[in-house]
């Protein structure tokens, strides 16, 4: 995927976002966060989005402080929440390709516009799939190429920076596969005290496997969801889920 890419799909996956918030009802509890309300996503995105926007459009090199969000509610909020998507994509859409700015995790990306485009692109969707959980009935469906992206990102950036949790007290390797995406859809993670290593590619013998479809599974690893598929030492499957929370 490419930066255009990103860019649209973080346009629509915001429009949902808002539509299903609208939908649900800003006093609705979020089931894939149960500490939040609607609100609270919306509170949470919203800051994200202009935080993010900040960064981009007065070229910061350095990490900024979150902005605090407005004291609304209701109708009021989704308003809120629109405009701050919107100040988004229009601040990325008018960006130049050779933007300089802080980024804060080291999976692969060709220039900082590129991350921002694709970073926003996830926390949307992830975010999204929260508002469509709120409101109840079928969620939007996150395609394929998108979610591996999204694990890579996840597993080679997030999960690459030293507050990563994800850690065991001797070496444990773990396998992470969408089985619906090519046999280049396959991820090694090496656990030990230290932050995870992740490599593209099926290396060494695994204790355990995590496997299923590309949306599935992106979604699992985010705990939206439970694990497709989890075979070998379970244990591992329990570790992700009791540590890998961001």
């Amino acid at each position: 995927m490419n930066t255009a890419d990103f860019l649209q799909t973080l346009d629509r996956e915001g429009r949902l976002l808002a539509a299903a918030a609208a939908a649900a009802g800003t006093d609705a509890k979020v089931p894939t966060c149960p500490e939040w309300q609607v609100r609270d996503l919306l509170r949470h995105t919203g800051a994200v989005h202009r935080w993010a926007a900040a960064l981009v459009a007065e070229g910061h090199t350095e990490p900024r402080p979150f902005g605090d969000p407005p004291d609304l509610d209701g109708d009021e909020l989704v308003d809120w929440y629109r405009d701050s998507h919107r100040l988004l994509v229009d601040t990325l859409a008018a960006a130049p390709a050779d933007l300089e700015c802080w980024t804060f995790h080291p999976a692969p990306n060709p220039s900082a516009l590129a991350f921002w485009t694709r970073r926003q692109a996830h926390e949307t969707t992830v975010h999204r799939y929260d508002a469509d959980a709120a409101r109840g009935g079928t969620a939007s469906p996150v395609a394929t190429d998108f979610a591996v992206d999204g694990i890579d990102e996840l597993l080679r950036g997030f999960h690459a920076r030293p507050r990563s949790r994800v850690r065991t007290d001797r070496p444990r390797l773990l396998r992470v596969r969408a089985l619906d995406a090519g046999t280049d859809a396959v991820w090694t993670v090496r656990l030990t005290a230290e932050p995870p290593v992740t490599v593209r590619a099926e290396s060494g013998e695994a204790e355990a496997e995590l496997s299923g479809p590309a949306d599935e599974l992106y979604l699992a690893l985010w705990n939206r969801r439970p694990v497709p598929n989890v075979s070998g030492d379970r244990s591992l499957a329990a570790l992700w889920q009791e540590k890998s929370g961001i």
